[in-house]
């Protein structure tokens, strides 16, 4: 059975123990976006900033101390808009090999030595700092609020949100490394399947983490639900 913890806020031990958190994250956005008529979902804007962009900061003002991103399809575009963005790009060169790739090419990259490390996906225009922070916060607290209290094989935390599990996600350095030496295409949702007992669920009503960007439809419901629009860019159309 997983291990379920909902977190309302956090306690002074638990800031404590966060204080000595080293956490990193690697930040998807190599995709083709296919279903959007082939358009870099990443660099749709919301309230002027693109989205990389906002994930970004997001990232930064959370207390993430290193920032990966991976990009693949559109990089050069991507990039130009993170020039001043205190994070390494990383490029993957055959992108369509799939996320799994990506993941790898990332998790390589991240230099420090980490406790945790997030994996956040970049068509996700809701996530801010405070949701970044909830879920390492849901992440340090999973134990007795001590650094060396986990899973001792590892573990994954999980924003679930109505029952149905949301990105970003958080694992630990065990984690990491296990899906480092092994087969990078069993990490992420299909390690969280095959390892039930190594996955937290943080138990929440926040709908940032359950909302994307995919198609078309998914940018009309965005502005039908939020009445904020996601528009592109003047140079991409």
């Amino acid at each position: 059975m997983s291990t379920e913890v909902s977190v309302v806020g956090s306690n002074a031990g638990e800031k404590s123990v966060r204080a000595r958190f080293a956490v990193g994250a690697v930040l998807l956005a190599a995709g083709a976006g296919s279903r959007l008529g082939g358009r870099p979902k990443s660099l749709l804007e919301l309230d002027g900033v693109p989205l990389i962009r906002r994930h970004v900061t997001a990232l930064a003002d959370a207390g993430v101390d290193e920032v990966v991103v991976v990009l693949g399809h559109y990089a050069d575009a991507i990039a130009s808009v993170l020039d001043d963005c205190p994070v390494k790009i990383v490029r993957n060169l055959a992108p369509d090999d799939g996320q799994a790739s990506s993941l790898r090419l990332g998790l390589e990259a991240l230099f420090g030595k980490l406790d945790a490390v997030i994996v956040a996906l970049a068509d996700q225009p809701l996530i801010e700092a405070k949701d970044i922070a909830a879920l390492i916060d849901a992440f340090v607290g999973r134990g007795a609020g001590e650094v060396g209290d986990r899973c001792s094989n590892g573990s994954m935390t999980v924003p679930r949100v109505g029952g149905e599990p949301g990105n970003p996600v958080i694992i630990d350095a065990i984690v990491m490394d296990e899906w480092l030496r092994g087969d990078i295409n069993a990490a992420g949702r299909r390690w969280r399947e095959k390892n039930p007992e190594r996955v937290l669920w943080f138990d929440t009503d926040n709908v940032h983490y359950r909302v994307d960007i995919d198609t078309p439809q998914d940018i009309e419901q965005f502005a039908a639900r939020t009445n904020r629009v996601l528009r592109w860019p003047e140079q991409n159309g």
